[in-house]
């Protein structure tokens, strides 16, 4: 990835500036991310795309397990997608300016409320423009493969914006990148895309954020749903 990524920022980042068009960048960097995981002996067994709308922006929720996590499921997400991202990503140099031209969503874990809600509501603007945002609800990697908590700040903005969620389980790139690794394993990623949920339909938080759990983890192995 980080090899084919350098000639992809370097020709693309700069057309971005010049025209203000992110698409052939966008474009550009999911290639580069299939093409990487390919290369690598990696293959997605891919589930329930056509439960994905067409027609509206949604907020992709997903479990996560593998550094591999994100740019698999950007890769996958029909249309462009943003994301929740650490803020000191964001500063990297040429791969921080991708992501702020990408729209990504500079996320500040010192557990500021001010913080979070600015998060939210420059979540909300991206979804106003009609980009998808995907967001990784346990906040953090789990450490063993089994489901963490979720975080709140998702499922406020899901109530806010009023945007579908669609959970999505992945399992498998725990195998294919593991923790405290840079070493691709060549295997199978799974990925399923349940259907979407609209958050009107519920009273509450709460009441949302359970059923994306149990939507989450009934695509998931058994271990994992813990």
């Amino acid at each position: 990835m980080v090899v084919t990524g350098i000639p992809t920022a370097l020709l693309f980042i700069p057309w971005c500036w010049l025209t203000g068009n992110v698409m052939p960048l966008y474009k550009g960097t999911r290639f580069m991310l299939r093409s990487s995981c390919r290369m690598a002996g990696v293959r997605f067994n891919t589930i329930g795309l056509q439960n994905v709308p067409r027609d509206r922006a949604c907020i992709f929720m997903s479990n996560h397990v593998s550094n591999l996590d994100p740019p698999a499921l950007i890769s996958l997400i029909p249309g462009r997608t943003s994301a929740f991202m650490k803020r000191s990503l964001m500063e990297l140099p040429v791969l921080g300016t991708g992501f702020r031209m990408g729209e990504f969503i500079a996320v500040d874990r010192s557990g500021s409320a001010v913080a979070a809600k600015e998060s939210v509501a420059a979540a909300e603007r991206v979804l106003a423009r009609g980009v998808h945002i995907a967001t990784f609800v346990e906040g953090t990697r789990s450490p063993d493969g089994r489901m963490l908590p979720f975080k709140k700040g998702p499922f406020f903005l899901a109530l806010n914006a009023g945007a579908p969620c669609v959970p999505v389980s992945i399992h498998g790139t725990e195998k294919i990148l593991r923790k405290g690794s840079l070493r691709m394993h060549p295997g199978i990623a799974h990925v399923v895309f349940h259907p979407p949920i609209d958050p009107a339909a519920f009273p509450n938080r709460e009441d949302l954020t359970q059923a994306v759990r149990a939507a989450i983890a009934s695509g998931l192995p058994e271990w994992m749903r813990t």
